[in-house]
């Protein structure tokens, strides 16, 4: 009897591909830069915080890397989140969160998923 494998879907959706990100309601475009999460910063990017993910036990996984896609000269304001492990052959993207206020049809910017799929 052949057993069969189970199917992992991707669950986000890729609104736009930019260079940037765009605000949705003026178009106004933004420049990103993606960079390490920081240990201080997963107190903001807590399931409490709105984020899907328990982004503290990605963290914690020493073959992962946690990133964040921020808007350049305001690091402060992570737009969204990746964790890649980067294998021999390929990358491995484990998740990809869009900051709560990135998210459904009251979203502020288009484009976050977008650049951290591209990143990866």
């Amino acid at each position: 009897m052949v057993k069969k494998s189970k199917e992992i879907e991707l669950d986000f959706i890729v609104d736009r591909l930019t260079n940037s990100i765009e605000n949705v309601v003026t178009g106004d475009s933004f420049a990103t830069e993606i960079t390490i999460l920081s240990k201080v910063e997963l107190k903001i990017v807590s399931k409490k915080n709105g984020w899907l993910f328990n982004w503290t036990e990605e963290f914690k996984n020493p073959i992962r890397e946690v990133y964040k896609l921020t808007i350049v000269g305001n690091p402060n304001i992570i737009q969204g989140l990746i964790c890649i492990e980067v294998r021999s052959d390929h990358v491995y993207m484990h998740l990809v969160d869009n900051a709560p206020f990135n998210k459904g049809k009251l979203k502020m910017y288009a484009g976050v998923a977008g650049n951290l799929v591209a990143f990866a």
